[in-house]
């Protein structure tokens, strides 16, 4: 139906004295013996549009004052003594009625109450300014690699390999429980690909196939983990950018890595004034300035071992012990972002036993060329490194983990047909989000949450 976005009603001065169509949701309703007033929504803003109703001029739209209700309204746009405009009501149409017992009422709600409600927690301000923040965010992240000549690519979401080499894969079969097969591996011979197969973890692997072909690329799509961690970063599906750019080495990335980030950043800041200014009164003060000075500012850089001489001169009691070797958890991260650096940090040189496969090892036979972009109230949102091209080194280390090296030995191929360095990251999508809004659980920053046990 013929209707304008409430938006545009509440942002544009040439609707006013003209009658308007508009959609929406009704969010609010009050009642009184001659008037009766009502805010709808319809996502295009997290403003919500007051409709005022003259009830000596119309009749019989009880239903349609119900919280939850979508209606059409016809009215007169006039100014509001808030500002803006408000419509005069002259038709109301009810769409969409809605029982008394609709979940959303006037009240807050909890987080973990509107989690038993996915399907109706989008209704809420707080995730229409987190869907429209990870729109635009979205957006900005393929701008800013368009706009560089980087190709995206389209990689495999079913796979034959573990890319992290964590088994943390979910499989796939079209058998399901069966008792009918002797072993493994004939229950897999008799599957759909007659060979294992699962959901991917990363689309790296096959990413660094395209680069060496078509020298940047970057992808930008769903990847799962079946790591049973039920923690407020952790999702087992989630959305990843991983570009993979040829003839760059570790600097070369974190410099493409800073540089994004603070563009698509300042994108947000740019189009999301309004929905910057909810989560910075709903949940965290200073997010605005926070996020103006990653814009503003450069990343710190820092070695492995500083951080760990930091964190054992630091004088906190960590849950989690502090030694060379240990891969850093949360709360040393947030230490180092939040409490010495004050901003992003990139953590560089880690200890190769703790890190993939697949990263260049230093000439000092201990640490890979990798890094973690690290930032204030979230930990880790990039993981980073340089990727080794040596092929026997890449063959012993992966012999040493016990990986089997038919299943990846495409990837092997690289490096005997013309191989070259080369280097790139993945970055989460919902941490990225988390930051960038203030919400504290990844639970809330995506549509769908799926976590251990909760597939809803």
């Amino acid at each position: 139906m013929k209707h304008i976005d409430i938006k545009d009603i509440l942002s544009g001065s040439q609707y006013q004295g003209k009658e308007v169509t508009v959609c929406g949701w009704v969010r609010t309703s009050r009642d009184s013996k001659n008037m009766a007033f009502m805010e709808i929504n319809d996502g295009t803003t997290l403003k919500h549009l007051q409709v005022v109703i003259d009830k000596s001029q119309l009749s019989g739209f009880d239903e349609a004052m119900r919280v939850g209700a979508a209606v059409k309204v016809v009215g007169e746009a006039v100014p509001s003594r808030q500002g803006g405009l408000e419509v005069n009501a002259k038709e109301i149409v009810l769409l969409g009625g809605c029982p008394t017992d609709y979940p959303l009422q006037k009240k807050r709600h909890s987080f973990e109450f509107l989690r038993t409600i996915p399907h109706l927690r989008v209704r809420t301000n707080t995730f229409n300014a987190m869907l429209r923040v990870r729109s635009v965010l979205s957006f900005a992240i393929h701008r800013y690699f368009q706009e560089r000549g980087f190709v995206y690519v389209h990689t495999p979401i079913l796979t034959a390999n573990d890319c992290e080499g964590a088994g943390e894969v979910f499989k796939v079969t079209t058998i399901g429980y069966s008792t009918e097969y002797k072993s493994e591996e004939e229950y897999y011979e008799n599957d759909f690909f007659g060979k294992r197969a699962g959901l991917s973890v990363s689309g790296q692997l096959e990413g660094e196939v395209a680069a060496m072909a078509m020298g940047k690329i970057y992808t930008f799509g769903p990847s799962f983990r079946a790591e049973n961690s039920n923690t407020t970063r952790h999702v087992a599906e989630f959305w990843h950018i991983e570009p993979e750019v040829a003839f760059a080495e570790l600097p070369d990335i974190i410099e493409i890595a800073e540089d994004m980030i603070k563009s698509i950043v300042k994108e947000v800041l740019e189009k999301c004034p309004a929905e910057l200014e909810f989560f910075e009164n709903f949940f965290e003060q200073g997010l605005k300035d926070k996020l103006r000075n990653l814009v503003e500012n450069d990343f710190a850089v820092l070695e492995y071992t500083e951080a760990i001489e930091i964190l054992k001169k630091s004088g906190k009691k960590f849950e989690y012990l502090v030694e060379w070797g240990c891969d850093l958890q949360t709360e040393h991260e947030r230490y180092i972002t939040e409490e010495v650096f004050k901003k992003p940090v990139f953590i560089v040189n880690y200890p190769k036993d703790i890190k993939a496969f697949y990263m260049k090892q230093n000439s000092d036979g201990k640490t890979v060329a990798a890094t973690d972009l690290l930032v204030p109230g979230v930990g880790e949102i990039i993981g980073c490194s340089e990727r080794e091209t040596d092929y026997d080194k890449l063959v012993k280390i992966m012999k040493e983990r016990n990986m089997d090296l038919e299943e990846y030995r495409d990837y092997l191929d690289l490096r005997k047909f013309g191989s070259a360095p080369h280097s790139g990251f993945g970055l989460g999508l919902e941490r990225l989000l988390m930051y960038v809004t203030g919400i504290g659980n990844i639970r809330d920053v995506i549509l769908y949450p799926r976590t251990v046990g909760n597939i809803r």
